[in-house]
C-alpha cells in the first residue's frame, strides 16, 4: 500500500508542533500500526531527518504505552485493540492518515506522539494500593470465600492497562473510567474494603488536582477503550464516592 501520513511534529514540550505531510509507499497489510511506524522512522534515519517519537513497550496489548490518535479516534479504527494490535489492513491504498498524540492538558506532549501520562501514576499513588499486614497474623486470601459475580467483576476492572483513550476520547478529557476501574477492582473485593473510604477520596481529590475534566455520560471513553471497560465501574465510584463523603 501506498499512503500519505500527516503526522504531530514538536521538537519538545515547550516548541509549537505542526502537522507534518510524509509519503509511505510498500507498507504490506499484514504489518501493525507500529511496525508501519518503525518502517517510516528507518526511512527518515536514512535520510538523516530526525525520526518520529513515540511510545511503545510490550506491543502485545498489555502495557498501554502505544498510545495514538489515530484519524480521530484513540488507538485507531478498529475496536477492543491498542495501537500495537492495530493493523494496517484497515486501510486502504491511497489513504491519508492523521497520526496526533492523545490531547489533554493532564497529558502534556513530551515530543512528537509521546506525552507526559505521570498523572495516572499519581493518581494510583494516591489509593489505587491495598496496604498489607505483614505482623504475622495476615489471613490467606484464598481463604476468604468471594461471591463470582463480585470476583469476575473485580477482575474486569483490572483489565485496565491506563493507556489514557478513555481522557482523549472525552470532549472534556476526564479520567473518569480509569479512575473508576482502579476504584471498583478494590472496592469489590474483601481485601480492599478495609481502606475504601479513604482510597476513593484520596484518588478523586488527586484527578481534580491533576486537571482533568469532568464526566457528562457521553459514554466515548467505554467505546474506544481497548479493555471494553464498563461504564458501571463510573458509576460503582459515584456511589463508593457518595458513601466515603457521608461517613468521612
Amino acid at each position: 500500500m501506498n499512503l500519505t501520513l500527516k503526522i504531530w511534529r514538536q521538537a519538545n514540550a515547550d516548541a509549537e508542533g505542526k502537522m507534518v505531510n510524509y509519503s509511505i509507499s510498500d507498507v504490506s497489510p499484514d504489518m501493525s500500526f507500529l511496525e508501519m511506524m518503525d518502517m517510516h522512522n528507518e526511512q527518515l534515519i536514512a535520510k538523516g531527518e530526525d525520526p518520529v517519537a513515540f511510545d511503545h513497550d510490550c506491543r502485545e496489548g498489555i502495557c498501554g504505552m502505544c498510545s495514538m490518535f489515530i484519524n480521530g479516534e484513540a488507538h485507531g479504527p478498529d475496536r477492543l485493540v491498542t495501537t500495537c494490535q492495530l493493523h494496517m489492513r484497515k486501510f486502504k491504498d491511497g489513504d491519508t492518515i492523521t497520526i496526533e498524540p492523545f490531547r489533554a492538558n493532564a497529558f502534556p506532549v513530551v515530543k512528537d506522539l509521546a506525552v507526559d501520562r505521570s498523572a495516572f501514576d499519581r493518581i494510583q499513588q494516591a489509593g489505587g494500593f491495598v496496604s498489607v499486614n505483614t505482623s504475622g497474623n495476615t489471613q490467606d486470601a484464598n481463604a476468604i470465600p468471594i461471591d463470582k459475580h463480585d470476583a469476575d467483576k473485580a477482575f474486569d476492572a483490572a483489565t485496565c492497562i491506563g493507556c489514557g483513550a478513555c481522557v482523549a476520547s472525552c470532549k472534556n478529557a476526564s479520567a473518569m473510567l480509569f479512575v473508576s476501574a482502579k476504584v471498583s477492582q478494590y472496592s469489590l473485593l474483601p481485601q480492599g474494603k478495609v481502606e475504601a473510604t479513604d482510597r476513593v477520596l484520596n484518588m478523586v481529590k488527586q484527578m481534580d488536582e491533576e486537571g482533568f475534566g469532568n464526566c457528562t455520560n457521553t459514554g466515548a471513553c467505554e467505546v474506544e477503550c481497548p479493555k471494553g471497560i464498563s461504564l458501571e465501574n463510573i458509576a460503582r465510584m459515584n456511589n463508593e464516592y457518595l458513601s466515603a463523603t457521608l461517613k468521612a
